[in-house]
C-alpha cells in the first residue's frame, strides 16, 4: 500500500513537471517564431502586410495558451496538441511566406517599426518562457501574461494588415509593450512559484 501511494504520488509529480515543462516549452516556441518573424522582416524575406497575417495567427495561440493556462494551471493533452497543431502551422506559414515572391523593404519606416515590435515581442515571449522554466511565474500568472501577448499581437496585426505601420499606430503599440513589460517584470518578481 505504501509503495502504491508513492508510485501515484511520482506519477502525478511527473504529470504536473511534464505539464509545466509544455507551457514553458510553448512560451519558448513563440519566442523563436517571433525571433524568425523578425529576422525575415530585417532580411526583407517579409513584408509588413505577411507579418501583419503571421502576428494575427500568433495572437489565436497566445489567447489559446491563456485560456489553457489559466483555467486550471495544466494543458490537457488535448490542448497541447491543439497548439502544437497550430504552432506546426504558423511555422509552415512563416517558412513559406519568407520563400515566396512577396518581399518587403527592410529599410522602410514602416519595417524597422514593425521590426521593433516584432523584437520586443519575441524578448516578451522570452522572458515569459524563462519565469516559467525557473519557477518564478506560476502557470496561472503566465496565462494572464498570455493574454497580454495576444492582446499586443493583435494590436501589431491591425496595425500591419494595410502594409504600412505609422508613427501613431507604433507609439500605441510601444505604450502597451510597456505596459505588458513592466506586468511580466511584476508578476515574475512578486514572490509566488509554482
Amino acid at each position: 500500500m505504501k509503495r502504491t501511494v508513492i508510485a501515484l504520488s511520482l506519477l502525478l509529480a511527473g504529470i504536473g513537471a511534464a505539464n509545466a515543462q509544455s507551457a514553458g516549452e510553448n512560451a519558448q516556441r513563440d519566442a523563436d517564431q517571433q525571433q524568425r518573424i523578425e529576422q525575415g522582416l530585417k532580411s526583407g524575406e517579409l513584408n509588413t502586410r505577411e507579418t501583419g497575417r503571421l502576428e494575427r495567427q500568433e495572437q489565436a495561440i497566445d489567447r489559446q495558451e491563456a485560456h489553457a493556462e489559466k483555467s486550471g494551471g495544466q494543458l490537457t493533452p488535448q490542448e497541447q496538441a491543439r497548439i502544437n497543431r497550430e504552432q506546426n502551422a504558423v511555422s509552415r506559414n512563416i517558412y513559406n511566406d519568407k520563400h515566396n515572391a512577396a518581399t518587403g523593404n527592410p529599410n522602410s519606416a514602416s519595417s524597422r517599426r514593425l521590426q521593433n515590435d516584432v523584437q520586443r515581442d519575441a524578448n516578451q515571449q522570452q522572458r515569459i518562457a524563462n519565469g516559467q522554466n525557473s519557477g518564478q511565474l506560476t502557470s496561472h500568472e503566465a496565462g494572464r501574461l498570455e493574454g497580454g501577448q495576444a492582446r499586443v499581437n493583435r494590436n501589431e496585426a491591425n496595425a500591419a494588415a494595410n502594409g504600412h505601420v505609422g508613427a501613431r499606430e507604433q507609439g500605441r503599440i510601444q505604450g502597451r509593450e510597456n505596459n505588458q513589460s513592466r506586468r511580466v517584470y511584476d508578476k515574475k518578481h512578486n514572490g509566488r512559484e509554482d
